[in-house]
Order: C-alpha cells, then structure tokens, then sequence
C-alpha cells in the first residue's frame, strides 16, 4: 500500500444496482476489458442483482468496481491515462 495514494471519498445517493446499470451497460457495449484473471470480482458480477448478492453478502468488490469506472468513464474531467477503445 501506499500512503500517499490519492482518495477520493464518495458518498451513494443511490442504491448499488441503480449505480451499476451504466457501467453493466459499458460492459455490454464491449467498452471495458480486465487484463488478468480476477475471479472473486467474477464471481460477485454473475451473483449480483437488485437485491445484492444471494446469501445477503455484500457486493464490496462489484462496488468498487462500479465507482472505479464510474470516475474514469463518466467524469467530466477526462483522464489522460484511459484511452478510448
């Protein structure tokens, strides 16, 4: 870790699956590619629904994931490091 990596602290003002449905739609849209193998966030994406994940765990990981893209997809300041497909 470093500790002087920038934060951001973000605050919901909507539910999880409604924060997730436009970067789904990024996906479905062949926008966004990992690099690498990430199946804990695999798994958590194919389990996640309206209601969170099935045995009430919490989606921390597809969370992430969707507040990640968020800010670097859909932010009206654009990053020089993300490149367009």
């Amino acid at each position: 870790m470093d500790a002087n990596a920038p934060v951001k602290k973000v605050h919901a003002s909507r539910g999880k699956f409604a924060r997730a449905e436009p970067v789904s739609a990024l996906y479905a849209e062949g926008r966004v590619v990992h690099v690498g193998e990430f199946p804990a966030l695999e798994n958590q994406m194919c389990d996640f629904g309206p209601e969170g994940l099935s045995e009430g765990r919490s989606p921390d990981r597809v969370d992430a994931l969707v507040w990640a893209l968020t800010e670097l997809m859909f932010s009206t300041v654009r990053n020089p490091m993300v490149r367009p497909l």
